[in-house]
C-alpha cells in the first residue's frame, strides 16, 4: 500500500504543531468560560485566558474527571453546562450507563474518526460494515461519520444476526469492518461455519475492548489488516494505529491532531515524566463541547520517536488499564488521591505505590517508597501521615530506585479474594 496522509497536519514538525496548539488554547477558554456556564464555574479563577498558552500553564487549570460528569449533569442538566452550544441545536444526544450523556454536534466527521480510519487503510469507495451499536451509545454514529467523510459506503449493521452479517459481507462484497475485536471473530468464524466465502474482507478497525494479539495474527492468515483506535464516548477518537509501507500496523497509537495530551499521576493533574505510565488527561478542540484536562479514567505512556509511516504527532501505548485504583480497606475507601496527599507531605518522596494484602477482615496496608535519602526518622513520619490521612494503621518500606513497576499503579491490590 502506498503510504500516504489523511493531510499535511500530520506531517508537521513537532515544534510547529505545539506552537499551533498552544495558539488555539487561549481562544478555547475564552469561549469555554463565556459560553459554557460549567466551563464558566470550574474556570472561575482564570481571569484572563490569553495567559493560558503554554502547557505549564495548562497544567495550572483543574482536572475534570470523567467520573464526575453524572454529578455535574444532575446538577445542571442536561449536560453539567459543560456544552458551549446549546442542546437544542446539537445534532444527538447520546445515553452511557449511569446514566451519562454526551452530544454531537452537527459538523461533518464530528467525532475526528476519519483520520484514524485513513490510517487503516480506508478510502473513499470502500464498503464499510459498520457493526458497533447504533442505539444510544455513539459508537455506531462515530465511526459512521468518519467512514462517510471519507467517501466510503457504510452498512449499519450493529451487532448481532451473525448470519445476516455474512451474507451482507458475501452479497455486498464489504471489504471493510468497523467493531469490536470479539464480533470480528464471530463473524469470521460464522462464515467458516456456514462455508461462505468472505475473502473480500481486507481491512478492519476495532475498537471498545482489548485486541488480543492472537486474533490479530490470525486475521492477519486471511489477509485481513487489523488496526485499532482508542477513543470514549465524551472525547470521540482519541488516538489510532497507523499501517507502515510493509501493510503491518506499526508500534503505539498516534494522537489526533485536534487534541492536547497530558499524562497525570493517577489521583493528581501532575504530569509526570516523559515515558512514565500514568492517567490520560485530553484538551479538546470542539466548539460544541470543549473539554479542558478532562481526565479519561485510563492509563498509557507516551512512546519516544516518531512513527515509521511518517506521522509526527506524539504516540502513546495504548490502553494499559484504568487509573481509578480506589479500594476498601477495613471498610473505608482508599483512594490515589490520598496517596498523592501522603507523598505530597514528604517531600524527599521521589516514588510510592500502596500495597493492601493480607485476608478479609485482616487488611494490611504497606506504602513502598523510593525516597531521595534515608534521613532519620523519615520512616516513622510516613506512617504517621498514612494514619492522618486515611484514618487506617499502615507500614512503610523504603525500597531502591527502579524496584517499583512503571505501570501507572499507586495503589496496588495483592489480597486474595475466595
Amino acid at each position: 500500500m502506498a503510504l500516504k496522509h489523511y493531510d499535511k497536519l500530520e506531517t508537521r514538525s513537532p515544534a510547529t504543531r505545539e506552537k499551533a496548539l498552544m495558539s488555539a488554547l487561549p481562544k478555547l477558554i475564552a469561549h469555554a468560560k463565556k459560553n459554557a456556564p460549567g466551563w464558566a464555574r470550574i474556570l472561575k479563577d482564570v481571569r484572563r485566558p490569553a495567559g493560558v498558552n503554554s502547557r505549564k500553564a495548562l497544567a495550572d487549570l483543574p482536572v475534570t474527571r470523567k467520573s464526575e460528569l453524572g454529578d455535574l449533569q444532575k446538577a445542571l442538566p442536561p449536560l453539567g453546562g459543560l456544552n458551549a452550544t446549546p442542546a437544542e441545536k446539537l445534532g444527538r444526544l447520546f445515553v452511557s450507563p449511569g446514566p451519562v450523556y454526551d452530544p454531537e454536534g452537527r459538523g461533518e466527521n464530528w467525532w475526528r474518526s476519519a483520520r484514524g480510519l485513513f490510517a487503516g487503510g480506508f478510502r473513499a469507495g470502500d464498503r464499510v460494515l459498520n457493526t458497533f451499536a447504533y442505539h444510544f451509545t455513539p459508537a455506531g454514529s462515530m465511526l459512521e461519520s468518519g467512514a462517510l467523510a471519507l467517501g466510503c459506503t457504510v452498512i449499519p449493521s450493529g451487532t448481532g444476526q451473525t448470519e445476516m452479517q455474512v451474507a451482507a459481507i458475501n452479497g455486498l462484497q464489504i471489504s471493510n469492518y468497523v467493531g469490536t475485536p470479539s464480533f470480528l471473530k464471530v463473524v469470521v468464524e460464522k462464515a467458516d461455519e456456514l462455508r461462505v466465502d468472505i475473502s473480500c474482507l481486507k481491512r478492519a478497525q476495532v475498537g471498545a475492548e482489548y485486541l488480543p494479539p492472537a486474533l490479530r495474527n490470525a486475521m492477519r492468515e486471511r489477509d485481513i489488516a487489523v488496526t485499532q483506535m482508542y477513543g470514549s464516548a465524551d472525547l470521540g477518537v482519541i488516538a489510532y494505529e497507523s499501517l507502515g509501507r510493509d501493510g503491518l500496523p506499526t508500534e503505539g497509537m498516534i494522537l489526533e491532531e485536534a487534541l492536547i495530551l497530558e499524562i497525570v499521576r493517577p489521583g493528581t493533574g501532575d504530569p509526570v515524566p516523559p515515558g512514565e505510565v500514568g492517567e490520560v488527561v485530553i484538551t479538546s478542540f470542539n466548539k460544541d463541547y470543549p473539554l479542558i484536562r478532562f481526565a479519561t479514567g485510563d492509563l498509557s505512556a507516551v512512546l519516544p520517536g516518531k512513527s515509521p509511516c511518517g506521522r509526527t504527532n506524539v504516540r502513546i501505548k495504548g490502553w494499559m488499564g484504568r487509573a481509578d485504583q480506589s479500594t476498601k480497606v477495613r471498610a473505608m475507601f482508599v483512594t490515589p488521591k490520598q496517596v498523592n496527599e501522603i507523598v505530597r507531605r514528604h517531600p524527599e518522596i521521589v516514588r510510592a505505590r500502596l500495597v493492601v494484602s493480607g485476608e478479609s477482615g485482616a487488611d494490611q496496608m504497606m506504602l513502598k517508597c523510593v525516597v531521595r535519602e534515608r534521613a532519620a526518622g523519615i520512616t516513622e513520619a510516613i506512617v504517621a501521615s498514612i494514619r492522618d490521612v486515611t484514618k487506617l494503621r499502615g507500614e512503610v518500606e523504603l525500597v531502591e530506585a527502579g524496584s517499583l513497576p512503571n505501570d501507572g499503579k499507586v495503589i496496588e491490590d495483592v489480597r486474595k479474594y475466595g
